[in-house]
């Protein structure tokens, strides 16, 4: 089970603690069920992932499996379009959270900005208090997702 909150965010926050930063190419196989591959590229090295998200907001089912650079090589070509690029990084907030940053399709007329905190429960996500800096809250939005900037910018006028 997936529970995040989202927020847009004007960019990169400063004065918190960088605990990783990524280049990040994903696309979908399908939006309704998500299928997601993703190749996440750190200092750590690379990891390929295949991911089925169910339908939700705030909490959703989410699995995820490692798969390898071949297999990835080979599903990119069932998206038929270019992949959606992230400048990711994750920073430690005071209360322990983690921010996930993600800075999409950057240089591209769409590109924006957005952060996620991820949770244990469902409690936990409604007891969070997001730091100011903090842009509006999307959580609650179902067309505020990756799948949907995927149909929105890859396959309109398909």
């Amino acid at each position: 089970m997936e529970i995040e909150r989202k927020w847009l965010i004007a960019g990169f926050p400063q004065g918190l603690p960088l605990l990783k930063e990524a280049s990040v190419r994903q696309g979908y196989i399908s939006t309704r069920p998500v299928v997601r591959i993703r190749e996440s590229v750190s200092a750590q090295g690379s990891t390929y992932i295949l991911c089925f998200k169910g339908e939700g907001t705030l909490a959703r089912e989410e699995i995820e499996t490692e798969i390898s650079k071949e297999l990835f090589d080979r599903l990119t070509v069932f998206t038929g379009k270019d992949l959606v690029t992230k400048d990711y990084k994750v920073y430690a907030l005071p209360g322990g959270e983690k921010l996930e940053v993600s800075l999409v399709d950057a240089g591209l007329p769409t590109e924006f900005y957005y952060a996620e905190v991820e949770f244990p429960t469902v409690e936990a996500a409604h007891a969070f208090v997001p730091p100011d800096f903090l842009g509006e809250e999307k959580t609650e939005n179902a067309a505020f997702s990756m799948s949907t900037y995927w149909m929105q910018t890859r396959l309109a006028g398909k």
